[in-house]
């Protein structure tokens, strides 16, 4: 069919829409056909999406429903490649000409000559890009990242085999596809490693994110499970609001299971093999039941990855005897690079790496630390159109540069310390990683949603704070309203507000107090006196999607959120003078 609509080689043919069996045969057709199957993300702009489809020279978009149609309509005038339209999700509302319904769509090519299509695969290279996944750069225009034939194909391999995913004609795997599939982590957990192995795909709601996920997990059961942090942390603050309101006895019975779950299984992280007999029991009496509900009693592997997941999640988890283990990589080597195993892992690492990947760390400082490199046959072929760009990303040894810290432990697992780009480099000279100092905070202070450290070029650091809050279902747009265990905590401290705005506007004494002292135990813990968070802001609404503040894999956007509240930022360092030192 994209052959009859007259898909040229090497043009892009765009898929706009929630993952769905339509989105995984647009994006194959679309590879044997010849040209490349490019992901846009369903949150995109009109504008945004102009820049993808015209960057790849689109001649095709396939769009889910009428709301993602609109946006390109909007653009169709500036898409000089553009051939055709097609939706797939809901019937066309109106006719115009070059859009299709899918059946028509898939009708159109009944009278394309099988020879013609064979002859265009056989003629297909294994180094040939086919793909294009549009990193959402945190900074600057996206960029096209080109993936080959051969990186799909041998990561889906490695990865699959590092992991052990268990081959269909021995047991299938089953895995639930919502996360989404223009970026890499999905489209090779989903797509690739799941034809390589022949696991089943279960495609979850559109609205998987704001809550009907865990329905989902429930009927499917699935074997292997790929989440982002936020999709764990959520996940964490509903057990704990459910926690929160069951019986002193359950709640006592929970809070001893955790406490065994916990330390059984960091001794099994240390190679310790021995199950206790209270680890049997807590197993009965709460960890099965706890992953019954959660739909994951079959899931031999969790995994997270794509952004940083705190210490604090992943001990909640661990105490319930879920462990869930880190892997790291980026779209410029085709997704994995290294990966956790439930027999080799350590918390906070991201594991080691896929057998056939290469790690190298350049410049490393007195601790070892320094810039992560990859090497491999995961590795991509460049950016599309960005010659000088691609220069910077892989160096002549053919190492790619990550932008990321990180060292290697003695037994060769790796660890991330932060962005070299996210660094804050105070006036001083003080090079201070944001990450581990923000975590601190959340840990210390469990009512604090997000916490963003800034500083850069300044003369002390201060931190940006907001606190845990209902979003809107439909729009992803953070509330007024407390969480339930925000609430909670606050009734502990005895102050009454169930709002965010209740707090700033009254600069709630108790709760102002009880945040001071979180950061004043973090400030104890500093690495050194220039590493101390010296002021900090509550900000009336957390940060999100909805906001700009967040992006698509739910990164935190450091330069937007510095511009979004650069009044907030200026006022502390307004009176430098009177700065504590």
């Amino acid at each position: 069919s994209c052959l009859q609509l007259g898909l040229e080689r090497f043009h892009g043919v765009c898929i706009l829409g929630f993952n769905s069996a339509e989105w995984f045969i647009a994006d194959i057709g679309a590879i044997l056909a010849g040209g490349f199957a490019v992901g846009i993300y369903t949150t995109n702009s009109p504008e945004a999406c102009h820049y993808v489809a015209e960057n790849c020279s689109a001649n095709v978009v396939v769009v889910e429903n009428h709301k993602q149609l609109q946006k390109i309509l909007e653009i169709q005038h500036k898409l000089p490649h553009l051939k055709a339209i097609i939706q797939y999700g809901e019937e066309l509302k109106e006719k115009r000409p070059n859009l299709y319904s899918w059946s028509e769509f898939r009708d159109l090519g009944k009278d394309v000559p099988d020879a013609q299509l064979h002859e265009i695969i056989a003629s297909q290279k294994p180094n040939q890009c086919c793909t294009l996944i549009y990193t959402s750069g945190t900074t600057g225009q996206p960029k096209g990242v080109m993936l080959s034939h051969d990186n799909l194909t041998w990561t889906a391999a490695a990865a699959g085999r590092f992991i052990m995913l268990t081959d269909a004609e021995e047991k299938q795997e089953l895995v639930v596809s919502y996360l989404p599939l223009s970026h890499i982590a999905a489209q090779m957990s989903d797509i690739w490693s799941a034809m390589a192995f022949g696991a089943q795909v279960f495609f979850a709601q559109p609205d998987a994110l704001k809550g009907t996920l865990v329905d989902t997990l429930r009927e499917v059961r699935p074997t292997a499970f790929l989440g982002v942090p936020r999709v764990w942390e959520k996940m964490e603050e509903k057990m704990k609001s459910v926690g929160a309101k069951s019986s002193a006895l359950r709640r006592k019975v929970a809070s001893w299971a955790k406490g065994v779950g916990l330390q059984t299984n960091l001794k099994r992280m240390n190679g310790y093999s021995e199950v206790p007999v209270n680890f049997r029991l807590a197993r009965h009496l709460v960890y099965k039941k706890v992953r019954k509900a959660m739909g994951l009693d079959r899931c031999t592997k969790c995994y997270t990855g794509a952004a940083p997941i705190t210490r604090e999640t992943l001990e909640f988890f661990l105490s319930l005897n879920i462990p869930v283990l880190e892997l790291y990589g980026m779209s410029e080597s085709s997704g994995p690079h290294t990966i956790s195993l439930p027999h080799a892992f350590k918390l906070n690492s991201c594991g080691k790496e896929i057998t056939g990947c290469r790690t190298l760390i350049y410049k490393p400082d007195r601790d070892g630390t320094g810039e992560i490199c990859f090497s491999g046959r995961h590795i991509f072929m460049g950016y599309l159109n960005m010659e000088e760009k691609t220069r910077e990303a892989i160096d002549e040894e053919g190492w790619l540069h990550s932008g990321d810290l990180g060292k290697h432990d003695k037994d060769g697992f790796l660890y991330i310390t932060g962005r070299i780009k996210e660094l804050i480099i105070t006036a001083g000279g003080e090079n201070v990683p944001p990450v581990p100092i923000e975590d601190a905070v959340k840990d210390a202070v469990p009512i604090i949603s997000n916490a963003m450290l800034v500083g850069d070029k300044a003369k002390f650091l201060a931190m940006l704070l907001t606190l845990k809050c209902t979003t809107d279902v439909e729009t992803g747009e953070p509330g007024d309203d407390l969480t339930p265990e925000a609430v909670e905590f606050c009734q502990k401290l005895g102050s009454r507000a169930t709002k965010v705005s209740e707090i700033i506007s009254s600069k709630d004494k108790a709760v102002y107090a009880a945040i001071q002292k979180g950061i004043s135990a973090v400030n104890e813990g500093a690495v050194s006196n220039a590493q101390r968070i010296q002021k900090w802001v509550l900000l009336e609404k957390d940060f999100s999607l909805f906001g700009g503040e967040l992006g698509p894999t739910m990164k935190l956007k450091r330069p937007v959120v510095v511009q979004k509240y650069k009044d907030q930022i200026a006022q502390f360092y307004a009176e430098v003078d009177t700065a504590p030192s």
